[in-house]
């Protein structure tokens, strides 16, 4: 292993932490949702580094592409439910979704 797979880890170690740090504390669905970007920022640059430590960096490229195309099939979708929460709730706050009970 390179100096720099440990730089490109430790990045993404800290970008794992600062999103699970934006999930925990957060109740506003925008912010929740940014958390949940940068956690996906996180695995993606952790598949690039790993693939490129391991000199298999076009597996690692093809991993990441898939990932990034899953990852925007949930942000279209989640952002569709936010907008639908909040034109039922006019709130974005966590805690009016039990308004949502039917």
């Amino acid at each position: 292993m390179s100096s720099a797979w440990f730089v490109y880890m430790g990045c993404a170690a800290v970008l794992l932490f600062l999103g699970l740090y934006c999930l925990l504390t957060m109740r506003n669905l925008i912010k929740l949702f940014i958390g949940i970007e940068i956690l996906g920022k996180a695995v993606t640059l952790g598949l690039i580094a790993t693939g490129s430590a391991k000199n298999s960096i076009l597996t690692a490229q093809a991993l990441a592409v898939t990932f990034i195309v899953v990852e925007v099939c949930v942000v279209a979708t989640a952002l569709a439910i936010i907008i639908n929460i909040y034109r039922h709730t006019k709130s974005l706050d966590v805690r009016k979704l039990t308004q949502l009970k039917g």
